[in-house]
């Protein structure tokens, strides 16, 4: 018989996010997206600022924005090591907001390469964090 979960930690310096079942996540990694599902190949690799889209043991979706960090995949058990993690519900939309607008007034003013390099991963924080409301509004009203 096949095997159709497995166990996912998502773990911060702050605290842990989530511990349980899960059929599959879904992660921003540092080549691109991933997909882990039951079964998948050990791996160990850098997580891009975004989120991971939980698909608990019941169908249920959660989704828990990410600052960064390390995904390590073993046989039986997933772990998200997270710089921060934020679950998806506490997000302040406003505070994203003006977060990516300061942000993009900064790259237009940027004077050095680490100015650029600061404001731009600044951004993409935001940006991610817009990226992980929108889903949970979609997924609230669907």
């Amino acid at each position: 018989m096949a095997v159709t979960t497995y166990r996912l930690d998502v773990v911060s310096a702050e605290k842990r996010m989530f511990s349980g079942v899960v059929q599959k996540i879904q992660v921003t990694g540092s080549e691109g997206e991933l997909g882990i599902f039951p079964g998948h190949a050990p791996l160990l690799t850098a997580i891009k600022p975004g989120m991971v889209r939980i698909v608990k043991q019941c169908g249920d979706e959660a989704f828990i924005y990410l600052s960064g960090g390390l995904l390590e995949v073993q046989p039986n058990v997933v772990i998200v090591l997270a710089d921060t993690a934020i679950r998806g519900e506490d997000l302040d939309e406003t505070k994203a907001l003006e977060a990516k607008q300061k942000a993009e007034t900064h790259i237009g003013h940027s004077h050095s390469d680490v100015d650029y390099a600061q404001v731009s991963a600044e951004l993409a924080k935001a940006i991610a964090k817009l990226r992980v409301i929108e889903l949970i509004k979609k997924s609230s009203m669907g």
